[in-house]
């Protein structure tokens, strides 16, 4: 079968194991590993977001309030706020829209983040799968989707190919009758966040989802947002359980999409970008081992293609290194890792022991 080709699973079939997740690689383990599993900027959250978020902590006896961060949030966006919903996390959006919106058939690109796929099969759809190829460079071939689809969920950049789809590619997959769910949450560790639809109306159909967990360190905190039009907003809002996002959350939106902070993340964006470029340019040395960097990468997180990938990421456990295993990702498997991007000393060290745990494995 051509790759390309849609491939409809039914919920409940065993195969990639879609709840497995980077902390997994790093949690319930007695030694000190680095982490380059989890795609979380390292150093945060910043000791000015971590205050802001501690004096919340003096109306904790009110139920929440998410008016002035759901304000917050429309204004950063130029929107108004009916098209603005907070959730605890964007993996709470994947859920709720699983939960309220009736599809008939939903449609995941893969490989990219699972929850949207495991959401979808929980709530009892069965699931169609467009696979992207590693000789295509994992983009995108709009054809390659069913024009029956009437949810479709691609993920810009996307994890864990670290891919930057063109946004006009992706906002061709609209059409009347379907909604195309876009995961940006690595949006804002993009320079510029070019070719983001947050912020578009005049796609229709189109829900973006945002997350502030990983620029700003908020992962134990699980806060995001949706952007849709209103109707949708207003479906997916009663889905919701009441008072679906803490004060400390709410507390955290509000500053994360503020003036100060938008210009810090461009800034981070900028550093991580540079700091890709450096890590990338250390992999190309191990092109005679026969590893292969998926590309070009754009998000905050690189995908290799190593051969005895699964035996290099154990040696690299015991030389202190976490990284991603690949092979939980549909259209990938166990010859696949992927790297998140780190400041130039880490992944100086971190190519050190790769040296170490490739030249074990020859």
């Amino acid at each position: 079968m051509d790759t390309h080709t849609p491939m409809p699973t039914e919920p409940g079939i065993p195969g990639h194991d879609l709840r497995h997740h980077g902390d997994a690689e790093v949690r319930d383990d007695g030694s000190a590993l680095v982490d380059l599993a989890v795609n979380v900027r390292a150093d945060t959250p910043p000791v000015w977001l971590r205050e802001h978020i501690a004096a919340s902590l003096g109306s904790l006896a009110a139920y929440p309030d998410g008016r002035a961060a759901r304000a917050a949030v429309a204004a950063r966006h130029g929107l108004p706020v009916e098209r603005v919903l907070l959730t605890a996390g964007a993996a709470e959006a994947f859920v709720l829209l699983a939960r309220a919106l009736k599809v008939r058939w939903p449609v995941v690109v893969h490989p990219q983040f699972t929850e949207p796929e495991a959401a979808l099969r929980d709530a009892g759809h069965s699931v169609g799968r467009v696979l992207l190829r590693p000789a295509d460079g994992f983009r995108l071939d709009p054809a390659a989707v069913p024009e029956e689809a009437d949810l479709v969920v691609v993920g810009n950049p996307t994890n864990p190919t670290s891919v930057l789809h063109p946004a006009d590619v992706l906002a061709g997959l609209a059409r009347p009758g379907r909604t195309l769910v876009v995961d940006e949450a690595f949006m804002d560790a993009v320079p510029g966040e070019r070719e983001a639809l947050a912020g578009r109306t005049d796609v229709p159909g189109l829900v973006v989802l945002r997350s502030l967990t990983k620029t700003w360190g908020l992962a134990g905190l699980r806060i995001g947002y949706v952007l849709a039009a209103p109707e949708t907003v207003a479906e997916l809002e009663r889905a919701q359980p009441l008072w679906p996002v803490s004060t400390p959350a709410l507390a955290a939106a509000e500053a994360c999409v503020a003036p100060r902070a938008l210009a810090e993340a461009a800034h981070a964006a900028h550093r991580v970008a540079a700091d890709r470029a450096h890590l990338v340019a250390g992999l190309g040395e191990f092109a005679g081992a026969g590893l292969r960097v998926a590309g070009p990468a754009e998000g905050p997180f690189v995908l290799v293609r190593l051969p005895d990938a699964d035996a290099v990421r154990r040696r690299l456990r015991r030389l202190g290194f976490a990284v991603r295993r690949g092979d939980t990702f549909p259209g990938l498997d166990e010859e696949w890792l992927r790297l998140a991007v780190r400041d130039r000393g880490t992944s100086d060290a971190f190519l050190r022991a790769l040296g170490r745990a490739t030249a074990e494995a020859s």
